[in-house]
């Protein structure tokens, strides 16, 4: 007979599944950041991905780490300053996290530059491409060279010496320069100097002239050597004792009081600060010597541990010089013109009318994979031509200087029609570009509002009023990105047409919400941040656990940029104890930890990078014989869900949905440039299978052959 007694008195040795807001389960937000730009990082390494690429991806990986240490370092760096030592989600405390980004930094910066050193800078001289030392530039080129130093480099030139009456220049922002010791052979007496490279008007790399015999040859010098060899020119009758390269990194956030009174003027006052914010980062030649690097970190007043050491050239993102040459196609991905989506074309490759067909069902288009000029850009110009079109309204965060859309709105106005554009001065780095469209729209008499001084507006939706028998209709576009040509050819991002009552309704109350004084009013069927979009998802994951506690076969799946949000992730932990699958795909930072026992094991988190941005967001959730789809602006951040203005739709069309859950199912197979995060915080690049699987060559492969079938379609 068995003895149950004993059994009972055996402990149990099932591990205790942590709370769900033990530090333990969530990993470092900016320590996420850095894992992000090191797989970035890790594309630049990739010897299968096309030479010129890399090199790109070496600029990308700069360009994120220089924004990075403006803001996000910056801001830590402000908290240590006010003496903040409260751990945060992960247990890390501001100082902790901030020395912890430097170990990954200076890691990061040593592969970075062993890459370019072993095997971009020889690959590149394979092809004709080479970045050569000043010394071993001769004959005709060098006189050339010398030329040029004297036409158009020496008379920018503005060197700085420090001294009586002389205080340390300010040095601005990501700015490039040499560092000087100069002394007066008759005194003895050194000074300081700095020279700034005038990068911003020349280019970085010089071009070298080649003779007849090497054509299709490009050959440069950096231009900072080509100052270093000349610097006698800048200090007549001085000694140069020495001399090093530097770069500076300030503080670029600022914050507009809730209080402001004219948010423009407000935005123009601090960027005016921004100039000067305080240095947070000092980059530096390998080998500077102890002297200069000891003035510039005094004059600075940084420490050693905002220092750091470069073997290399500095400012990577010039790299996008040598990217841009001409021609050398085979050193580059194979060009990807976007194609016009087929519903908004006809048998003959005619355009539609839109208005038309969006009544007949909705349209979804997927950038840049579709075409932005024939769908967006196409949506807007035929409601300024439309004669029943009443109103336009559009919400503007990022966009580009030669635009259409924002030229249309200026042609709207002039044929009678309302024309609304909210535009987001604090689009953060695109302010001044902002405020120079908002004032130039005011001027053609478009009525422009600026949002609230405590919301970004980051809601990405389009607007049209249509006069239609005895009433009006709306016409909405709903998108995952920015209003903005040039990167609807880089970004990955979904839109949505469509004329459905209830959502035009969310839409145009959203509008009257941010244009006029009113508390924003309960939704149809959209969610909208600040006041329920964090609800609404949490709502429907719970949902998703109850289908799944009533028997159901379930799944969650969601894609985005970035997962911070700690109640949301709360919710996605309870859903994976209850037993339902969730698979996330997120683009750079996720602070939720999967494969924990008891906890998050049935969540998978991948990420996706590649010749395309993954930019778009996507809720799906799965409970029985009912799909749900949503598609918008918000990734799941505090900022999003409280400080922004948001705006996230359901895709209603179940053709549209599976084409939606068509691509989340291809990210989460793609093995060719895909990472998956381990319960470490680890990301490991998943092994490529024969012949390996690719969304963005997939999705690019597809939308070919979809619109060459269009095109035999309407031959003759």
């Amino acid at each position: 007979m068995l003895d149950v007694s004993s059994l009972q008195e055996t402990p149990s040795t099932a591990p205790t599944a942590p709370a769900l807001d033990s530090p333990e389960l969530y990993f470092n937000r900016e320590l996420s950041w850095t894992a992000f730009n090191d797989r970035v990082m890790q594309l630049a390494e990739d010897a299968s991905i096309p030479l010129l690429e890399r090199v790109k991806f070496c600029a990308i990986w700069t360009s994120n780490l220089d924004e990075f240490f403006m803001i996000r370092v910056a801001g830590l760096h402000d908290q240590v300053d006010a003496g903040l030592t409260d751990p945060k989600l992960d247990g890390r405390t501001p100082a902790e996290t901030l020395a912890v980004i430097r170990e990954n930094v200076r890691g990061q910066l040593a592969r970075v530059h062993r890459c370019l050193r072993e095997e971009l800078t020889p690959g590149l001289a394979e092809h004709n491409v080479r970045i050569v030392p000043l010394a071993s530039v001769t004959g005709k080129a060098r006189e050339a060279l010398e030329d040029r130093y004297r036409r158009e480099i020496y008379p920018v030139l503005t060197p700085l010496a420090v001294g009586l009456g002389r205080p340390f220049p300010y040095i601005s922002n990501l700015s490039l320069s040499l560092a000087i010791q100069v002394r007066d052979p008759h005194t003895g007496h050194e000074v300081f100097a700095r020279v700034k490279v005038p990068k911003e008007m020349l280019p970085r790399f010089v071009p070298v002239e080649q003779g007849p015999g090497s054509p299709g040859s490009h050959v440069f010098v950096a231009l900072e050597e080509i100052i270093a060899d000349h610097i006698e020119d800048l200090f007549p009758g001085m000694e140069i004792v020495d001399h090093g390269f530097f770069r500076v990194t300030r503080d670029a956030d600022f914050d507009v009081s809730d209080e402001a009174d004219d948010l423009l003027l407000a935005i123009e006052q601090e960027l005016r600060r921004r100039r000067f914010g305080e240095a947070v980062r000092l980059e530096v030649n390998a080998g500077i010597s102890p002297l200069l690097r000891e003035q510039l970190t005094g004059a600075l007043k940084l420490t050693e541990d905002q220092v750091y050491d470069v073997d290399g050239p500095l400012d990577l993102t010039d790299l996008w010089q040598l990217v841009k040459l001409p021609g050398m196609r085979e050193l580059r991905d194979q060009p990807w013109t976007p194609v016009t989506q087929p519903r908004l074309q006809d048998d003959d490759g005619e355009r539609v009318d839109m208005f038309a067909e969006i009544r007949r069902g909705d349209i979804l288009v997927h950038h840049p994979y579709d075409s932005f000029n024939t769908s967006v850009e196409r949506f807007v110009q035929q409601a300024v031509e439309d004669p029943d079109v009443l109103a336009i309204k559009q919400t503007v965060y990022r966009t580009s200087d030669d635009t259409p859309l924002i030229p249309a709105l200026i042609r709207a106005t002039e044929r009678g029609k309302q024309a609304v554009c909210l535009v987001e001065l604090k689009a953060r780095f695109d302010e001044r570009a902002n405020i120079t469209w908002a004032r130039e729209l005011e001027e053609a008499g478009v009525h422009v509002v600026y949002g609230h001084p405590s919301l970004k507006t980051h809601a990405k939706s389009i607007l049209i009023v249509r006069r239609e028998g005895n009433g009006v209709r709306h016409y909405v576009h709903v998108g995952t990105g920015n209003y903005h040509p040039n990167t609807a050819r880089l970004y990955t991002d979904f839109g949505l047409f469509t004329c459905d009552e209830s959502i035009g309704n969310d839409v145009a109350d959203m509008f009257n919400f941010l244009t006029g004084f009113a508390r924003p009013r309960r939704y149809r069927r959209s969610l909208v941040a600040p006041s329920g979009l964090r609800d609404g998802i949490i709502e429907r994951i719970e949902q998703t656990i109850a289908a799944h506690e009533d028997g159901k076969p379930t799944r969650i799946q969601l894609k985005m940029n970035s997962l911070v949000d700690p109640a949301c992730i709360r919710a996605l932990y309870r859903a994976s104890q209850a037993g339902v699958p969730v698979d996330i795909n997120t683009r750079g930072i996720c602070c939720l930890r999967p494969g924990v026992p008891g906890v998050s094991e049935t969540i998978r988190v991948i990420s996706v990078l590649g010749r395309f941005l993954e930019h778009s967001r996507i809720f799906a959730f799965h409970r029985g014989d009912e799909t749900e789809v949503l598609i918008g602006s918000a990734d799941l951040m505090q900022r999003n869900l409280d400080s922004r203005v948001e705006l996230v739709v359901p895709v209603l069309d179940e053709g549209l949905r599976g084409d939606i859950l068509d691509t989340m199912e291809r990210c989460l197979a793609d093995d060719t440039g895909a990472w998956e995060l381990q319960s470490d915080g680890t990301w490991a690049r998943r092994a490529r299978s024969e012949p390996g699987r690719s969304v963005q060559h997939e999705l690019t492969i597809g939308h070919a052959a979809r619109a060459q079938e269009g095109r035999a379609a309407g031959d003759p």
